[in-house]
């Protein structure tokens, strides 16, 4: 080993034994601000270094950074924002909010924090998004589920047009941020019919692809052999006598085939697509728009309880 490198193997292990090196001898506020313009996960991690970083790091002036710009607002339109206001440091207030989604929006939007990163997601309820055929109680009813987020979901009773549509606009979420695009959804106790190896029309931004709402897997019912010949026999009179003419069909689905995969609090979900936020106020009031169609086959389907759409930050793999 030459001088040089011997030098400088001698001042990494100088820095070791006093904790954070050079840095160690900064202010607190001097340090704090240099850990603000990291990653929540970096700021736990330099937490680590040394006694001054471990009490820089979990400042008010740090994690304040970490919240959104606006979040004061996005909790004032909870039902109990007061609640909110009592946490004694913006660390805890920015790790219940990654953890406990926050109702908004009179119960019909969730707000949650992306614990990696601190990037705005929502929820759209199923109250929230247009449904055709929707409130109409032959076709899909509204139910009350314990385990899920809102207090309402729609449960699909039978319908050989499926058309759901949401959006939300550019302005509310993070920008220059890969946004991912969820259906959240599970089969009622009872089982679905109509999905097996059903390809669903799905959309974002007006790109589209084709996913499953069944898992691959999934042996089929025989009476999905069933019902959905003896209703297509009918299909077109019922069509042609229901007041309103179905909306026309969307283009053709290009690419997908994904599978709808389980999450961590029992529900199933399936990635609709993305879009990159770029945000800045030309593009606040952007209105991004998602749906989800099976309007061609002609099949009733049924079974399937929709909690909504979440909208949330990707993460590389």
């Amino acid at each position: 080993m030459d001088n040089k490198s011997r030098n400088k193997v001698m001042v990494l292990e100088a820095e070791e034994e006093v904790g954070g090196g050079e840095f160690e001898h900064l202010p607190e506020g001097c340090i704090a601000n240099i850990v603000s313009f990291t990653t929540p996960p970096d700021a736990c991690v330099l937490s680590l270094v040394s006694s001054s970083f471990r009490s820089a790091s979990v400042t008010d002036f740090v994690w304040e950074r970490f919240l959104p710009s606006d979040y004061q607002a996005i909790i004032s339109q909870s039902s109990k924002p007061s609640t909110l206001t009592n946490y004694s440091s913006k660390k805890d207030l920015y790790l219940h909010l990654c953890h406990n989604p926050l109702l908004i929006d009179a119960g019909k939007k969730s707000f949650a924090l992306d614990k990696l990163n601190g990037k705005i997601c929502y929820m759209l309820s199923a109250r929230s998004l247009s449904i055709v055929w929707g409130d109409t109680p032959r076709y899909w009813r509204w139910t009350s589920v314990p385990a899920a987020r809102f207090s309402e979901v729609a449960e699909l009773v039978s319908v050989c047009w499926l058309e759901i549509k949401g959006g939300i606009k550019s302005g509310t979420l993070s920008e220059k941020t890969l946004y991912g695009a969820y259906l959240v959804f599970k089969q009622r106790s009872g089982g679905a019919y109509g999905f097996y190896n059903q390809p669903v029309e799905v959309s974002v931004e007006g790109r589209r692809r084709t996913v499953y709402l069944e898992e691959a897997e999934t042996p089929r019912r025989p009476r999905e052999q069933i019902v959905p010949g003896i209703f297509s026999r009918v299909r077109s009179r019922f069509l042609d006598s229901f007041d309103a003419a179905p909306p026309p069909p969307p283009p053709n689905a290009k690419g997908g085939g994904e599978y709808p995969k389980e999450r961590s609090d029992g529900w199933m979900e399936v990635e609709l697509g993305d879009f990159f936020n770029v945000g800045g106020e030309k593009e606040k009031e952007k209105e991004v728009e998602i749906g989800v169609y099976e309007v061609k086959s002609g099949g009733w389907k049924a079974g399937i309880l929709v909690q909504g759409i979440e909208i949330r930050p990707k993460h590389k793999n």
